[in-house]
């Protein structure tokens, strides 16, 4: 429970919509069923796909996205992937954008 705690006290990032903060406490971890995101520490970003599996830019790496962890959404309001994701917790979801 102090994880949850913790992550709803982080800041959303600077040019975040609120209007979006339902979309993304909406999005659920295909493998857990649970709640993965909310606007706190969910983030558009650079994603490709390489050897049948995505890869997300997070800060100058580019990480690979477990396939347990891809949503398969097509009401993506932010017009580009997003990835949800936490230095302890890793990736929690990812929802490709438009062009995926």
């Amino acid at each position: 429970m102090l994880l949850f705690a913790g992550r709803a006290y982080a800041a959303p990032p600077p040019d975040a919509d609120p209007a979006l903060a339902p979309w993304f406490r909406g999005l659920q971890a295909p493998d857990t069923g649970q709640s993965c995101c909310s606007i706190t520490d969910c983030r558009p970003t650079e994603a490709r796909t390489r050897d049948n599996h995505y890869e997300v830019l997070i800060g100058d790496r580019w990480l690979t996205v477990p396939s347990e962890k891809v949503l398969s959404r097509t009401d993506n309001p932010t017009g580009r992937a997003v990835v949800c994701w936490t230095p302890t917790l890793g990736i929690m979801c990812f929802v490709h954008g438009p062009e995926g």
